[in-house]
């Protein structure tokens, strides 16, 4: 199955993450990394409120975080992407609990999990025995551009405000 998850709608429910973390974001992209290993998991995630000059998408192995700019919400980039799918919409599977975002699923008929019990499913996966190593890896290599696309996040975020 395939996701298209509304981030900070997600974030809520994932013990140890919290919206007021500063790292909440990065923290919950690298467990969709380890949820899609050794998967046929592909996962689109999107967060809305990016500060100005850090929207855009990036691509780490079958996760693709978009960063929705402050013109726009994460709901709104999600319709967006389902209408744009057509009817393979139906391969995929919306995770939020917002009734707006649901209902554009249903609309495009893809699937819809609430957030809660996509986190559920997403700790059962993590937490199989053996399945978590001490070093995890992206099921792809990044790639150059990718690299230099979570430096200028990483250095961005260390500037004081």
């Amino acid at each position: 199955m395939n996701y298209i998850i509304d981030g900070h709608n997600l974030v809520s429910y994932i013990p140890g993450l919290s919206l007021s973390m500063p790292d909440d974001e990065q923290r919950l992209i690298e467990l969709l990394i380890l949820f899609c290993q050794e998967s046929p998991h592909k996962v689109e995630i999107y967060f809305d409120r990016a500060p100005v000059g850090r929207a855009g998408t990036i691509s780490l192995g079958r996760v693709r975080a978009h960063f929705v700019s402050e013109k726009s919400t994460a709901d709104n980039a999600i319709r967006v992407r389902l209408r744009s799918m057509g009817r393979s919409a139906k391969s995929w599977a919306v995770v939020s609990s917002d009734r707006s975002v649901q209902a554009a699923a249903r609309e495009a008929h893809a699937g819809i999990l609430g957030a809660g019990e996509f986190a559920n499913l997403m700790q059962t996966r993590l937490l199989q025995p053996g399945r978590l190593s001490s070093t995890p890896q992206p099921d792809e290599p990044l790639s150059e551009a990718e690299v230099r696309q979570w430096e200028a996040i990483f250095k961005q975020e260390r500037k004081p405000k």
